[in-house]
């Protein structure tokens, strides 16, 4: 576990990585810990803005047809609805569109943790032939022949040069601002009694009897660690996870555990998008997950009640908050 833990990022001397939170960084909604921006990317509007407009845009992928926001698009949790997600000419990858929201709270990224910040994340996508299929050095050179881009650059970074090492920046900084929070959740553990509906206090109480809080703690309801569920692990060639990137026997088949927040709005799930509704999820945990060699401790048959699953239901239905469903695409783009 502590191996882990390490690995995640999560354990790292924070003093090292993050500076306090600066002034006019957006407040984060009730529920929430501060965020700590790194001391090598510190926040600022300049930068938040010339981040979104490339999150958005397409033009950074080789044929101009998807962005990051192509299978991390606001309108579905920002995710993108699919099981798996799709590429440059159609391309199929081979896993789901993990929500951008309140990723500000977790190092490593992708469901492997192959990325070890938002900002080696930001420009993995754009490489890799099956999703935007550009190269970095073609991105530079299409942005720097945009004559839009350049104060943009300059209003974040001091001066207009544009590289990648700034792209990336951007768009992290960014996407440390799409954050959810204020839930009926939040409330209701704020004292506000009625916050919560009957049905989703009872729920809570499910979540806790059946130790779903070993995995999703804390206030963003993830440990940032990887187990295996047994998802798709019957497979001709099951997907392994974590292991890929490790070889450790112990991350064998195992995946992060992403954030419950707004887990209603981010179906299809699991790394798979094999499961379509949170009931699915619920039955699927109840039964045990599925049986194999490095099934996680934690995962074993609960043998709920019919009425115990529509409340857990209800409960994971509170945690749906505020905050990401103000961003929008934007109307313009540089030129």
């Amino acid at each position: 576990m502590t191996k882990n833990a390490i690995a995640a990022g999560i354990l790292m001397p924070a003093a090292l990585l993050f500076a306090a939170g600066p002034s006019g960084a957006p407040k984060e909604p009730l529920g929430l810990l501060p965020i700590s921006w790194p001391k090598d990317n510190p926040y600022s509007a300049a930068k938040a803005e010339l981040g979104k407009i490339l999150y958005f845009d397409s033009r950074l992928s080789k044929d101009g047809t998807v962005s990051c926001a192509t299978c991390h698009d606001p309108k579905f949790g920002f995710t993108d609805g699919q099981p798996v997600s799709s590429g440059i000419g159609g391309q199929k990858g081979g896993r789901s569109a993990p929500t951008v929201i309140n990723r500000a709270w977790s190092l490593a990224q992708f469901w492997d943790g192959r990325a070890a910040s938002l900002e080696a994340q930001a420009i993995g996508p754009m490489a890799n032939p099956i999703e935007m299929g550009n190269t970095h050095e073609a991105i530079v050179t299409a942005l720097r022949g945009i004559a839009g881009y350049k104060p943009l650059y300059a209003a974040a970074f001091g001066d207009g040069e544009i590289t990648m090492d700034r792209t990336a920046k951007a768009i992290a900084t960014f996407e440390r601002t799409v954050l959810s929070g204020d839930s009926p959740y939040d409330r209701w553990k704020a004292g506000q009694a009625n916050a919560m509906s009957p049905a989703a206090v009872r729920g809570y109480h499910v979540f806790q009897k059946a130790q779903c809080d070993a995995c999703h703690e804390g206030h963003n309801f993830t440990s940032n660690m990887y187990s295996n569920l047994g998802v798709g692990i019957n497979a001709e060639k099951p997907d392994l996870g974590r292991y890929d990137i490790t070889k450790d026997p112990l991350d064998w088949g195992a995946f992060k555990t992403p954030t419950l927040r707004d887990v209603e709005h981010t179906a299809p799930y699991m790394h798979d998008g094999s499961l379509k509704t949170l009931e699915e999820v619920v039955d699927y945990y109840d039964k045990g997950g599925t049986p194999n060699k490095n099934l996680d401790p934690h995962i074993k048959p609960q043998h709920l009640r019919t009425d115990e699953k529509a409340d857990l239901v209800a409960f994971l239905k509170a945690l749906s908050g505020k905050g990401w469903q103000q961003i929008k695409a934007p109307a313009v783009f540089p030129q």
